[in-house]
């Protein structure tokens, strides 16, 4: 499917990624502590409002 070329090209590339993905989050994470305070909120509101759905979805399905 893939030749080894692209596969080793592949994981350099995700391994790059992460690393760059976790410097990036590890240098702004005194900004993130200061703008984003209690965006826990949003996330749970967010699954209860999916979970709402699902729940009208089987509700109304039978």
């Amino acid at each position: 499917m893939f030749s080894s070329g692209q596969l080793k090209f592949a994981i350099c590339f995700f391994i790059a990624f992460v690393i760059a993905a976790i410097y990036s989050y590890r240098k702004d994470l005194a900004l993130h502590k200061i703008h984003y305070k209690g965006n826990y909120k949003i996330l749970v509101g967010f699954l209860l409002f999916i979970g709402l759905l699902f729940v009208i979805k089987i509700f109304f399905k039978r």
